[in-house]
């Protein structure tokens, strides 16, 4: 099963093992697999794997052997190591083009906007400051209209909380697939590979 890994820090495998990953090698383990706790791990969604990144590093791997399936992540007792790359530059475009698939949801500054639409590192603090001082302005808004609104809208609410919480869960897989298919499809280019 071919799946994403991100390579620790360090560069080597964590764990007291300190085994390094180079393309071609198979690493292999011995012993009973337990997901989190022991085996070779990888994602089959580039997203997935993020969640566990320590470094830009991402790499193209083979799980076989004994494997184990999760929900985000898969364990195994080998893992080839098929193609390495620096995902940086990538993993910066992606986020950029994330924030601002969601612009339309709040009042961004305009050197917000400026920093995700060209990357200029000079507006990258200013465009920071500018966003945290929206955030709090923002839930400073919303608890006090949540104050005001909150025994009306807790009734409405519960009687509603089902549709609602389906819609949003349905929403929130597709936003996210959609995006784990530009990253994916970036990193598989950048690699010349497919999968």
């Amino acid at each position: 099963m071919k799946a994403f890994w991100f390579e620790p820090e360090e560069g080597k495998l964590r764990f007291n093992d300190g085994r390094k990953p180079e393309a071609g090698v198979t690493h292999k383990v011995e012993g009973k697999l337990a997901m989190c706790e022991f085996g070779l791990h990888a994602s089959k969604k580039t997203l997935d794997a993020l969640k566990y990144a320590q470094s830009n590093i991402v790499w193209l791997v083979e799980l076989s052997g004994e494997i184990l399936e999760g929900d985000d992540k898969c364990c195994a007792t080998k893992r080839t190591y098929i193609k390495r790359l620096d995902a940086e530059k990538i993993l910066f475009q992606c986020s950029c083009r994330f924030a601002l698939s969601v612009a339309h949801l709040w009042d961004m500054p305009p050197v917000v906007r400026e920093f995700l639409e060209t990357g200029k590192e000079e507006l990258r603090d200013a465009a920071r400051d500018a966003a945290r001082d929206a955030a709090w302005a923002a839930a400073r808004a919303a608890a006090r209209d949540a104050a005001r609104d909150a025994a009306w809208a807790a009734a409405w609410a519960a009687a509603r909380a089902p549709a609602r919480a389906a819609a949003r869960a349905a929403a929130w897989d597709a936003a996210r697939d959609e995006q784990n298919n530009l990253l994916q499809t970036l990193i598989l280019q950048e690699m010349g590979e497919m999968i």
